[in-house]
C-alpha cells in the first residue's frame, strides 16, 4: 500500500478492519480507536475481544451469511465493547473477499451510532434486547436466549418504547436505523 492509500485507509470516518475466520489481521487507526486500543494490540486479536460475552459472540457467527454467500453486502446494528468495558451501539457493515466461505476473509466497517451523551441512555439488559428485537427475535425467543421470562422482556420492551417515545417496535427500530425521526 503506498502512504496516500495507507492514510486513506488509516483516517477514514469509520473503523475498517480485515479478518480471516474473525481474527483480526487489519484495522485503521479510526478502528482502534473507536474500541479504545493500539491498532497492534488489535491485529492477530479473536473479535471476541470486542463483544460483551461468548454468547453474543457466537450468536453473531452466522448473522448474514446468506447475502455474503451471494457477494452482497450485509449491514446491521450491534452492541459492541470497548477496551474500558464501555458498551458502544454500532452500524456494522460486512463483504466478504471469499463467498464460498464468507468468514474466511471479510472487509469490515463499523460506525458509532451514536454518542455517549446523545439520546436516551440504556441499561445493558436495554442494549441486549434491543439487539435481538433488531434481528428480529420474538419476546419468547429473546426469553430464551437471555434465560429471562418473556413478562421481564416484555417489561424491558415496553421501557424502550417509552424511553424513545414510539408506539411500537417497529417505529423503535426504524428510528434507530434512520429511517424515520
Amino acid at each position: 500500500m503506498n502512504n496516500f492509500d495507507q492514510l486513506t485507509f488509516d483516517h477514514a470516518p469509520m473503523g475498517l478492519a480485515l479478518t480471516e475466520h474473525r481474527i483480526i489481521r487489519s484495522c485503521n487507526a479510526t478502528f482502534a480507536a473507536m474500541f479504545g486500543y493500539e491498532k497492534a494490540d488489535l491485529i492477530g486479536q479473536s473479535f471476541r475481544l470486542l463483544y460483551g460475552t461468548d454468547q453474543e459472540f457466537h450468536q453473531v457467527r452466522d448473522i448474514g451469511l446468506a447475502p455474503l454467500r451471494q457477494s452482497l453486502p450485509y449491514s446491521d446494528e450491534r452492541l459492541m465493547r470497548c477496551a474500558d468495558g464501555t458498551r458502544i451501539w454500532c452500524r456494522f457493515r460486512a463483504r466478504t473477499l471469499t463467498p464460498d466461505d464468507p468468514l474466511a476473509q471479510a472487509v469490515l466497517s463499523f460506525a458509532v451510532i451514536e454518542d455517549k451523551n446523545s439520546g436516551p441512555q440504556l441499561t445493558n439488559r436495554e442494549r441486549e434486547v434491543l439487539l435481538l428485537l433488531s434481528q428480529g427475535k420474538t419476546s419468547k425467543e429473546i426469553a430464551r436466549d437471555l434465560s429471562l421470562s418473556p413478562r421481564t422482556i416484555e417489561d424491558v420492551r415496553a421501557r424502550l418504547l417509552k424511553k424513545f417515545q414510539v408506539k411500537n417496535v417497529a417505529v423503535l427500530l426504524a428510528r434507530l436505523s434512520g429511517l424515520s425521526g
